[in-house]
């Protein structure tokens, strides 16, 4: 339907993929033509596949070994989770095709990374910091790099690599064709499409700031104190559905995990304080059932592809209304149904007006109540007449007034 590579078509029908997803449907015709693609679309809606596909059909088009330390296309996410996230998804594709997929992020051994890289890549998938470091090594060369992907690149701006970008793209090769995939469109993001994008075809599927359809949103209103209380009792309505809380710090994250193992929840955490093999096999035991309960930066927020995952819990609302909608964006995978909930404390409520502004939509409230100055105050009226306001307190009418004193007179002195 869509004019693939026949052993593409193969490798979708393994994985049971049968009909595009409307992102899919819209983009992959048109990068297959060759154009420079802006995508924009909530997370989960399968925006991987909508570059991957028509990237590896390329690659498939144009046989031929890449030299020593080179690479046919480069793909850049901004964290590691979500390199191997993409890089899984594309050996998925490539797995009975001589492309070869490598990944360079950071954490890792970086001489493992030379070495892989030596031999050449077709499809390279990295950190922008950690390409930075091997470029510096002379490790790779991107001067044969004819496609470009940026994934979550709002993210990346948010993160500050918009410097790294512009390291690395002059070393890319030309003419290359260019996709930018983003879930919300910053006016940052207007510039760095025009910077990097020629003629690009814009491919949006819902709103920035949108959630996916099929998540059920609600908020409680608890304090800080209350809220380990609140979240146990959630977690034992359904203690064998795979849940993803949310913390702010990852101080916060790590303590959380603890109390809940030691309350026989089977719980582990992922942030940045965590090498990156504890974070690999965390995710991988929680996708895999072993542990239900996943506590979470928002190092993890774009990430982690679980379809299986049923509830997002916002334990602290975070500080970029724009993370809500990725965080949450964690559930309702695939087509499947998924459940928010957020707690907001007095200290957060503003956090959650900026969040239902973005997403233009009131949050169901599910329990606790509102804090009472979560309205606005009417600003108090002004007594007086009006030619007096503004020139500060007036005096009683009955204060006496103060005498004029008067001056001494100058002594005279001596010439």
């Amino acid at each position: 339907m869509l004019g693939l590579a026949p052993a593409l078509n193969d490798a979708l029908e393994r994985a049971n993929f049968t009909q595009p997803t409307p992102i899919q449907n819209q983009a992959i015709p048109l990068a297959m033509e060759g154009h420079d693609i802006l995508g924009l679309a909530q997370t989960g809606t399968g925006k991987t596949l909508a570059f991957g596909l028509p990237l590896t059909d390329h690659l498939l088009a144009q046989p031929g070994k890449p030299a020593p330390k080179t690479a046919k296309a480069l793909i850049l996410a901004p964290t590691r989770e979500l390199v191997n996230q993409i890089a899984d998804s594309l050996r998925t594709l490539t797995k009975k095709t001589k492309l070869r997929v490598a990944t360079v992020v950071g954490g890792q051994s970086i001489n493992k990374q030379v070495m892989f890289l030596s031999r050449g890549t077709d499809i390279l998938v990295a950190t922008p910091g950690r390409l930075i470091d091997l470029m510096e090594r002379g490790a790779v060369d991107l001067g044969q790099v004819r496609h470009l992907v940026l994934d979550e690149a709002d993210q990346m701006l948010d993160m500050g690599f918009i410097h790294a970008l512009r390291r690395i793209a002059p070393e890319l090769g030309t003419p290359r064709q260019t996709m930018l995939f983003s879930a919300t469109m910053p006016k940052q993001m207007e510039e760095l499409s025009r910077a990097y994008l020629t003629n690009p075809q814009r491919v949006q599927v819902s709103p920035p700031g949108k959630a996916a359809d099929k998540i059920t949103q609600s908020v409680h209103f608890v304090e800080k104190p209350d809220k380990p209380a609140k979240l146990r009792e959630i977690l034992s309505r359904d203690t064998d559905a795979l849940t993803l809380v949310f913390s702010r710090t990852k101080h916060g994250a790590e303590k959380l995990m603890k109390g809940l193992v030691a309350d026989g929840y089977n719980a582990a955490s992922i942030h940045g304080n965590k090498s990156q093999g504890q974070r690999d096999r965390a995710i991988k035991a929680f996708r895999e059932g072993e542990i239900t309960v996943l506590v979470a930066t928002d190092v993890a927020a774009r990430g982690i592809d679980i379809p299986g995952v049923a509830y997002v819990i916002n334990y602290d609302l975070p500080n970029v209304p724009d993370n809500y909608v990725h965080r949450i964006g964690r559930t309702a995978r695939a087509g499947r149904e998924g459940e928010a909930i957020a707690f907001c404390a007095s200290d957060e409520f503003d956090l959650l007006r900026q969040i239902q502004k973005l997403m233009k939509i009131e949050i169901p409230v599910a329990g606790g109540t509102a804090p009472e100055f979560a309205e606005p105050k009417k600003p108090a009226r002004r007594s007086g007449n009006r030619s007096q306001r503004g020139r500060g307190p007036q005096r009683k009418a009955d204060a006496p007034k103060p005498m004029n004193k008067k001056r001494r007179p100058r002594r005279k002195t001596a010439a």
